[in-house]
C-alpha cells in the first residue's frame, strides 16, 4: 500500500516536473507582440509538439530556420541549374554562399551550439548573422553592389527566412534577460 502511494506521489510530482517548465500562454503572447509578424510566430510556436520550456521552444525554432535555409539551399541550386543569363547565375552562386555551411546554414549550426553552451547572447548573434547573411543575397554584399531584379522565389524565401529568424531574436533576448534578471 505504502508502495502504491509512493508510486502514485513520484508520478504526480514528474508529471509536474515536466510541466513547471512549460511557458505559459501570456508569456507566448508577449513574446509573439513583439516580432514583426506575430501570426507567424504565434503559428511557428504552437507547431512544437511538446510542452516545452522557453530553451526547448528555442531549439525548436533554430531547428525550423535551419530547415528554411536549406529548403532555400536547394531553391538556389534549382535556380543556378535553370539559368543561362550569367549576370542571374553569378548572383544565384553569390547566394549559394550567403545561405550556405560559410554562410546562414554555418550561423544556424552556430546558433545551436551557443544554445547548448546557454550563450543566448551568442544565440542572439548567431541568428543576427543568419538575417546579414541572407539579405547579403537579395541586396547584394555592400551598398555599392549594383542590384539584381530576381523575379524568382528567392526573395520570397529570404523574407521568410528573417521572419522566422525574428522570433529566434525575440526568444534569444527573453533568455538572455532571464539569466540577468
Amino acid at each position: 500500500m505504502v508502495y502504491n502511494l509512493c508510486s502514485v506521489v513520484l508520478g504526480v510530482l514528474l508529471m509536474f516536473a515536466s510541466t513547471s517548465d512549460a511557458i505559459p500562454t501570456g508569456e507566448l503572447t508577449m513574446i509573439c507582440k513583439k516580432t514583426q509578424n506575430p501570426k507567424l510566430c504565434v503559428n511557428l510556436l504552437k507547431s512544437n509538439p511538446k510542452n516545452a520550456s522557453l530553451v526547448e521552444v528555442t531549439e525548436h525554432i533554430i531547428d525550423v530556420v535551419g530547415e528554411e535555409v536549406r529548403k532555400g539551399i536547394k531553391l538556389i541550386h534549382d535556380l543556378i541549374g535553370g539559368e543561362r543569363n550569367p549576370v542571374a547565375r553569378r548572383h544565384y552562386w553569390s547566394c549559394l554562399e550567403h545561405f550556405g555551411s560559410e554562410g546562414a546554414l554555418g550561423d544556424v549550426e552556430y546558433s545551436k551550439e551557443m544554445l547548448r553552451r546557454r550563450d543566448y547572447l551568442g544565440v542572439n548573434v548567431a541568428a543576427s548573422a543568419v538575417i546579414s547573411d541572407v539579405e547579403d543575397c537579395v541586396s547584394g554584399d555592400s551598398p555599392t553592389d549594383p542590384s539584381f531584379h530576381d523575379s524568382s522565389a528567392l526573395p520570397k524565401c529570404a523574407a521568410h527566412v528573417e521572419s522566422i529568424v525574428d522570433v529566434l531574436l525575440v526568444l534569444s533576448n527573453r533568455l538572455a534577460n532571464k539569466i540577468i534578471s
